[in-house]
């Protein structure tokens, strides 16, 4: 008998962050949540992760009402979410009893499966939701991020696998946000885990697929015994996303696995989400190819756009080849962080003010927290002149605690200051709403009442602009119609998704 392959299915959430800045509606998942219900998956990823934000900050959509909505549509299916440990879903840390009180919430709106990481993969940032989660009576997954380094080890992983499993992790989570694990190394750490921590061990393997190596990688990680892996439904998939669904499924043909995916539904929800695609043209990545560059800068697709932005504000699009080489020197001066949110954002700004002004002439303050400590343990010492440097721009030392411990209780004063924001419900889950993106709440609640936005183009007109772009294209220029030009013509031209101006003159 083949083994079974468990498959978490990612187009609900991490397939649409990845591709196209997390917009898509709600409406638009709603018609293929029975097929997805339906397919067989062991979990569909739905919440966590951007989708909060973006909810609140694009959509005009209350994401406790998405969860709950996917609840009621997908009942056969274990929900999943992404949860950054004590930072939940915003970009500071929490005090305990609000991580505890969103991990209940969560549970309590539909939530069955915790994905629970930390950026700097500090086991003590992961203790208090994974034992809410375990309170809850929910999964809790123990995430490592994978990155590489030259302090990351095969056996530093397991040792942290170990941890999360005295913790009472239901299972593994070796989470590759860059596409950077190799076939190799994703066999040679599964392989270890299943022998040190035991053969019993759920491991889940979640990957990028922007590098090209990573299909193969997922095969490894089965040969070495992984149990469950991460794919998007192929009309979202690739680029800066992931591994095709129906391509795993399909690879595994004649070999001592399966996955037991029904096949006309993944037709279904394939065939309806390439129809939504289109919808989302502005915000689709401009990554459609591989970028094996990866390897040697090891930055997220998601994180050089975010660079690209900042350069473009001052005007300095032509330093992301230095911005590029500086983000390795300013990731070992800070300990080898993995690159994942929040960590990944703070590096990336570091090298640009670098580039932009000379190194660490001027620091951000998340950067400053990063290396004094206030984000969590990195893996390897801090360099001690940049060190320094934090310490003056924070006016504050370093520390070695745990960093939720310097925080005091909060919630009381989170729900008074959610109290006096118009359009608050009344609700924990408004308050924690409010606690983790305060500026963004204050204009949601008063606007919800108008309800959700569908920022996908209608598809009407995304047929009409082909059409219209088709004819222009097949329209003959003065040149071709060799009619003489009287002047200067300025045409728009397109290259690797920039837009540029030309001009041509006569002769």
């Amino acid at each position: 008998m083949p083994r079974k392959i468990e498959v978490t299915e990612l187009i609900l959430r991490d397939a649409h962050q990845s591709l196209m800045a997390t917009r898509m509606s709600l409406e638009d998942m709603v018609p293929a949540c029975e097929d997805i219900d339906n397919a067989g998956y062991w979990s569909a990823e739905c919440w966590g992760g951007a989708t909060f934000d973006s909810c609140i900050r694009f959509l005009n959509e209350d994401p406790w009402e998405r969860l709950r909505t996917f609840k009621k549509l997908m009942p056969k299916t274990k929900l999943q979410m992404l949860l950054r440990g004590q930072n939940l879903l915003g970009y500071r840390h929490y005090e305990d009893s609000v991580v505890e009180r969103f991990v209940m919430k969560a549970a309590e709106n539909g939530m069955d499966v915790f994905r629970v990481f930390d950026a700097v993969n500090d086991p003590r940032n992961l203790e208090v939701s994974m034992r809410a989660v375990k309170k809850s009576g929910k999964h809790a997954q123990g995430t490592i991020c994978y990155t590489v380094s030259p302090v990351h080890t095969v056996q530093g992983f397991v040792n942290l696998a170990k941890q999360l499993i005295a913790m009472g992790a239901d299972s593994i989570c070796l989470k590759d946000m860059a596409a950077l694990l190799k076939p190799q190394p994703a066999y040679d750490i599964v392989k270890a885990i299943k022998e040190q921590c035991g053969q019993q061990v759920l491991v889940h393997i979640h990957a990028h697929a922007t590098t090209g190596v990573t299909l193969v990688s997922l095969m490894k990680a089965i040969e070495a015994g992984a149990d469950i892996v991460d794919t998007a439904i192929s009309s979202l998939s690739l680029g800066p996303g992931h591994n095709p669904t129906e391509s795993f499924v399909e690879m595994l043909e004649g070999t001592g696995y399966t996955t037991e995916l029904d096949g006309a539904r993944l037709s279904k929800i394939k065939n309806y989400f390439a129809t939504i695609r289109p919808r989302y043209q502005e915000f689709l990545s401009n990554i459609t190819g591989v970028e094996t560059d990866i390897f040697k800068s090891q930055i997220p697709g998601g994180m050089i756009s975010n660079m690209e932005s900042q350069l473009k504000q001052q005007d300095a699009e032509d330093k992301l080849v230095e911005v590029l080489e500086e983000v390795p020197r300013v990731r070992k001066a800070a300990g080898y962080p993995p690159l994942v949110t929040p960590s990944s954002q703070i590096v990336g700004t570091q090298a640009v003010f670098n580039v932009m002004m000379g190194p660490y002439a001027t620091m951000s303050g998340e950067f400053a927290d990063l290396m004094l400590g206030y984000y969590g343990e990195t893996i390897a010492p801090k360099d001690p002149e940049v060190l320094k440097k934090a310490e003056a721009h924070a006016k504050k030392p370093a520390i070695t605690c745990r960093p939720a411990d310097l925080l005091k209780p909060e919630w009381d004063a989170l729900k008074k200051t959610a109290a006096a924001i118009e359009g608050f419900n009344g609700s924990d889950e408004d308050v924690l709403t409010a606690a983790m993106f305060p500026p963004v709440a204050a204009k949601f609640f008063p606007a919800r009442k108008n309800g959700p936005k569908n920022l996908g183009k209608d598809p009407a007109k995304v047929k009409a602009d082909a059409a219209a772009a088709a004819v222009a294209a097949a329209t003959p220029t003065p040149a071709a119609q060799d009619s003489p030009l009287k002047g200067p013509v300025t045409y728009g031209v397109t290259v690797n998704g920039r837009k540029h101006k030309v001009t041509v003159a006569p002769g």
